[in-house]
């Protein structure tokens, strides 16, 4: 099908219903014309992290469907699929049969050996410092052989999820496989998770190594593109990285706009948001929320330190059961640059700022890209987050099919999926087209939208401090639902 200018849900496949074929009828019931394409979060049978530990690509979990459910959605809907381009499972075939076999095993070199990396009397406690880390230990873990050796592995995540080298032939072999695999199977983008920890090199901080990861880019990119696929690399980290990127014509992800979007509605100004919406490419997607929490690292130096300190500060006081205490390790927390919280709570449950919070990603640069409890306008799971434990399953709701049925009655629902369809429609969103942004004063921000050619014009007038709006296309006012 190819990727269409059109809003993308994000969603697991058990998340809308129980399973893929329900993901599908519920898609089609309640949610035709506000969505046009889906990321499946990863369906690929899995030992952690609810999914992003697969075992291998070449099946579906059977507790969601198979292949056939994939194509079905494939049909009617441009699709995303995850890559794990950093790790696999431990309870893979690959890591099993190195476990049996060690030197005699055909992937040895499939994974990144700790030892055998660093030099003699390595590493020191400033290699260790020096790495960017996802934990507050060296990222290794011990591996026992059915020979009796022992050595260490590199482990940037979960205990679950093992390093590869992409280094070698076999990983580089391995990837290819996959990459051909998926696209076959109906892909129309693979989405490259933990794409920046991919490159070890002594001596670096291990995260977006150059000139190493711009060889690993571009040859995942020829795979893709032999395959009429594209590729997007998943990076949190300073937005000139994401620029970087974008230089190089890749599809790139907006990380930077949730915690702006708070800011803006928190102060009521909009200086921030009009800057940042004026330098940002076309050739993206925005995002308020994911399966992860609210990043900020991803607005270092877009925001001040202080105006970062006061919308973390204000999320807490302001935020719908929102507790620091969720984003922490008592939460098993990974990230110590997320918060964990619905983007719905993070405004309060109010729906009035949750609407304009949305129009703003709708008139943003880039396709939107949507989580599926956004959508739903969903408050804070409280109930799985403490039976789990585990923090960002505050944003993880599971809906049955009779949940969904009501949520969607809801006025902030019903005026979310008016203004999506409105955004998939109208031409005035190209993204060869323009952008333009002013404000009147420090509340009110102006965003007009033009297709390539000026023939299809789309302008929002927002008042952040007073909570209203006005939506017009080619002049005539656009009507949504009274939020």
């Amino acid at each position: 099908m190819g990727i269409q200018n059109k809003t993308m849900l994000i969603t697991y496949s058990d998340s809308l219903g129980k399973d893929l074929k329900d993901l599908k009828e519920n898609l089609e019931k309640y949610f035709k014309d506000a969505v046009g394409g889906v990321h499946i979060l990863p369906f690929f049978p899995s030992t952690g992290d609810r999914g992003f530990a697969p075992i291998d690509y070449d099946e579906v979990d059977p507790k969601f469907g198979d292949w056939k459910d994939i194509k079905a959605l494939g049909e009617r809907y441009y699709l995303m699929f995850d890559f794990m381009i950093n790790h696999i499972s431990r309870k893979s075939k690959y890591y099993k049969d190195y476990q049996e076999k060690h030197e005699d095993s055909e992937y040895k070199d499939l994974f990144l050996n700790w030892d055998k990396f660093w030099p003699e009397n390595r590493p020191s406690q400033a290699d260790i410092d020096l790495i960017y880390k996802r934990k507050d230990r060296a990222p290794k873990q011990e591996i026992k052989f059915k020979d009796g050796l022992v050595e260490n592995l590199w482990n940037t995540f979960g205990e679950e999820q093992i390093d590869l080298d992409v280094r070698t032939e076999v990983t580089m072999d391995f990837i290819k496989k996959n990459i051909d695999n998926l696209s076959k199977k109906g892909c129309d983008i693979i989405r490259l998770d933990a794409f920046a920890y991919a490159i070890k090199k002594l001596d670096t901080n291990d995260f977006f190594v150059e000139p190493e990861i711009w060889d690993l880019l571009d040859k995942i990119r020829e795979m893709a593109v032999k395959n009429n696929v594209e590729i997007l690399p998943e990076i949190h980290e300073h937005y000139k990285i994401q620029f970087k990127i974008a230089s190089h014509d890749y599809f790139i992800y907006d990380f930077a706009l949730p915690m702006l979007t708070l800011y803006s509605l928190y102060s009521g100004k909009v200086d921030r948001l009009k800057n940042w919406l004026e330098k940002s490419p076309m050739k993206q997607f925005t995002t308020l929320d994911t399966h992860d929490g609210i990043g900020v690292v991803d607005v270092k130096d877009i925001m001040t330190d202080d105006e970062i300190a006061f919308t973390t500060d204000q999320l807490y006081k302001v935020g719908a059961n929102v507790n620091r205490k969720y984003s922490t390790a008592e939460y098993n927390n990974l990230d110590i640059y997320q918060i964990n919280t619905t983007y719905y709570s993070a405004l309060g449950d109010d729906d009035k700022k949750y609407f304009i919070a949305r129009l703003i990603q709708a008139f943003a640069p880039g396709i939107p890209q949507v989580y599926y409890v956004g959508f739903l306008a969903g408050k804070n799971d409280l109930k799985l987050l403490e039976e789990t434990k585990e923090g960002r399953n505050i944003n993880r709701h599971y809906y049955s099919n009779e949940e969904i049925a009501r949520e969607v009655e809801r006025p902030i629902v019903k005026a979310l999926l008016m203004l999506f369809k409105f955004r998939n429609r109208s031409e005035a969103f190209d993204l060869e087209g323009s952008i333009s942004v002013e404000n009147e004063g420090e509340n009110i921000i102006i965003i007009t939208r033009k297709n390539k050619d000026g023939s299809a014009v789309a302008k929002a007038r927002i008042d952040l401090k007073n909570l209203t709006y006005k939506v017009t296309e080619n002049d005539k006012e656009i009507e949504f639902l009274n939020i």
